[in-house]
């Protein structure tokens, strides 16, 4: 059993009794002010749990909310990682339930980010299940995804549910093997730090079917690199009938005030007939959002409606401490506001 520890914002609860979730935009302040980065987030029966990047010794601090608002701290949901990691810096995890089994509930998957034993130098993907959200999850073995270009880091899980279809988005990690600058990679030759997509067996959320395939890669405006993906599939307000599929990131080095949110679309499936995702003419978030509130806003994990949004700024203008925020978007065809 976790440990419970209230987060309790005056100004947060009175924005909870005082207006529904469907009617704000981003809250007026973190819902964690502690540390948790990179966050991610589930429902499962009418509860919402928040996982983030490791921190103060728990490898994937957890979190519960009946609102998203105010939040309990948990404890460690993955109290080892896979033989294949060191156990350091394990990052960016996100959990999704599988589809139904025999009529059995579907098992949760987590993905999450850490070192790799076979080479220290690289961040790899490894998976880990649990029957129950309450976790413990126990990590498998075998690492998930380990790209020779820099490693792979940042997954996040997807279900199509208009063909069945389970997949993972991740990024190859470029930057990791850069030469030098900004997030090590913007001194020539940069190296790529593309978006990746894998499809797995929706039975296990692990088991690989085929290779990854590009959907995105970094340009000139997005610095040394893109991040952080998440990936919905809504339907198309401007064509009726037709889906669109977004791909949300983050773009810029996270230790600075470039460090953003932004997205990217295909009306042509989920892998844009083998080429990149259109990105958005610009940002969703970027540093001074939200009334000026927000520094380097990034590593957004958006509900699979397209509804709800959480994401991490830094407290004051360093990364030391990543707050969790909570936001609503707006989709009309393939433009999102939030």
């Amino acid at each position: 059993m976790f440990h419970s520890l209230t987060i309790a914002f005056t100004c947060l609860a009175i924005l909870a009794t005082s207006a529904p979730i469907s009617k704000r935009t981003i809250t007026p302040g973190a819902v964690i002010a502690s540390n948790f980065a990179d966050p991610a987030f589930i429902n499962v029966d009418n509860l919402h749990y928040a996982f983030s990047t490791n921190h103060e010794g728990m490898n994937i601090p957890m979190a519960s909310s009946v609102d998203m608002i105010g939040w309990d701290l948990l404890g460690d949901a993955l109290p080892e990682v896979g033989a294949w990691s060191t156990g350091k810096a394990v990052w960016a995890p996100h959990v999704v339930q599988l589809p139904s089994q025999n009529g059995q509930p579907g098992t949760f998957v987590m993905y999450y980010t850490a070192l790799s034993k076979a080479n220290s130098t690289f961040h790899c993907v490894g998976a880990a299940t649990s029957a129950t959200i309450a976790g413990p999850f126990i990590a498998r073995d075998e690492v998930f995804a380990c790209s020779a270009g820099g490693g792979s880091i940042d997954p996040s899980g997807f279900y199509d549910d208009g063909d069945g279809r389970q997949y993972v988005v991740y990024k190859t990690d470029g930057n990791n093997i850069g030469h030098g600058g900004n997030c090590n990679n913007d001194v020539a030759p940069i190296v790529p730090t593309p978006i990746m997509l894998q499809e797995v067996n929706p039975a296990n959320g692990y088991e690989l079917i085929g290779g990854p395939t590009q959907i995105l890669d970094r340009g000139p405006a997005d610095g040394p690199l893109i991040e952080a993906p998440s990936l919905i599939r809504v339907p198309n307000t401007e064509a009726p009938g037709t889906f669109v599929y977004i791909l949300f990131f983050s773009s810029n080095c996270f230790a600075g005030g470039l460090y953003d949110t932004s997205y990217a679309t295909s009306i042509n499936g989920i892998t844009n007939g083998g080429q990149d995702y259109q990105k958005s003419s610009a940002p969703l978030l970027i540093t001074g959002s939200n009334d000026g509130k927000l520094y380097s806003p990034g590593g957004m994990t958006v509900g699979p409606k397209g509804e709800w949004a959480v994401f991490h700024a830094d407290l004051g203008t360093t990364h030391t401490v990543r707050q969790m925020w909570f936001g609503t978007l707006t989709i009309t065809g393939r433009t999102v506001s939030i």
